[in-house]
């Protein structure tokens, strides 16, 4: 299908699929690094811009017990995790639908804030448009202090701030023990500190780890945060 296009010049990409590949988990990543850099080399021409669209919450769990697999639900954001891992292909985008989902539609009819999140990327990393927020919050590090966890994030644009007022929600936090709970998470400057009564030493945080989350985590631009993990179990 791409094969007839070659002859002709190509100014970037844009990507939106991965739903039958949800249970590969890092994998993905693998295929996305051999698809773009396939592109790229058949194209000869350079690492021409691809930006892609990281997949809505969904619940696949919903016919799972029929067709005899068993429920998992943590398949998605390990996909997400996946697709997030590819941001580093180089002249790469990616835009988070957290919070554009339907959890019984596996595709989303609000394509038009894809779109726009999509013309971002181009606007801001293709087209050179200085000072444009481009991307929701990315995690880049966590630190333990005392019994919180502090996060900090890349692409914090003019702040960090709760999409509806609310809480911040689908927060974890985890001993050495491995065992999640739910945990109460503020904003703080610039990062988050996140806690839990039920964890008095805790190892590692999750944030959105559920393929049904759509989390409320924004910055001020009005972008989502991506899920993610600080483990890796």
């Amino acid at each position: 299908m791409i094969h007839p296009l070659l002859p002709y010049a190509i100014r970037g990409a844009i990507w939106y699929q991965g739903e039958s590949n949800v249970r590969e988990g890092m994998m993905y990543h693998q295929k996305m690094k051999a698809l773009i850099n396939g592109w790229r080399e058949v194209w000869q021409q350079g690492d021409f811009p691809f930006y892609y669209v990281q997949l809505a919450p969904f619940n696949y769990n919903r016919n799972a017990t029929r067709r005899g697999i068993k429920p998992n639900p943590y398949i998605l954001p390990r996909l997400w995790e996946s697709q997030t891992a590819s941001l580093s292909i180089p002249n790469t985008g990616m835009v988070v639908t957290t919070d554009i989902s339907n959890i019984n539609d596996i595709h989303p009819k609000n394509k038009q804030a894809v779109g726009y999140r999509l013309a971002l990327w181009a606007l801001a990393k293709t087209y050179d448009k200085k000072d444009l927020v481009f991307s929701g919050p990315l995690y880049k590090d966590f630190e333990v202090s005392g019994d919180s966890i502090i996060i900090t994030f890349d692409h914090i644009g003019s702040g960090l701030m709760s999409s509806n007022g609310e809480p911040l929600n689908w927060f974890e936090i985890a001993g050495e023990d491995k065992q999640y709970h739910d945990a109460q998470a503020t904003i703080d400057g610039n990062t988050i500190v996140v806690r839990t009564d039920s964890v008095t030493n805790p190892f590692a945080v999750r944030f959105g780890w559920n393929q049904i989350a759509e989390p409320n985590l924004v910055n001020k631009e009005g972008l989502p945060a991506s899920p993610f993990r600080t483990d890796s179990w």
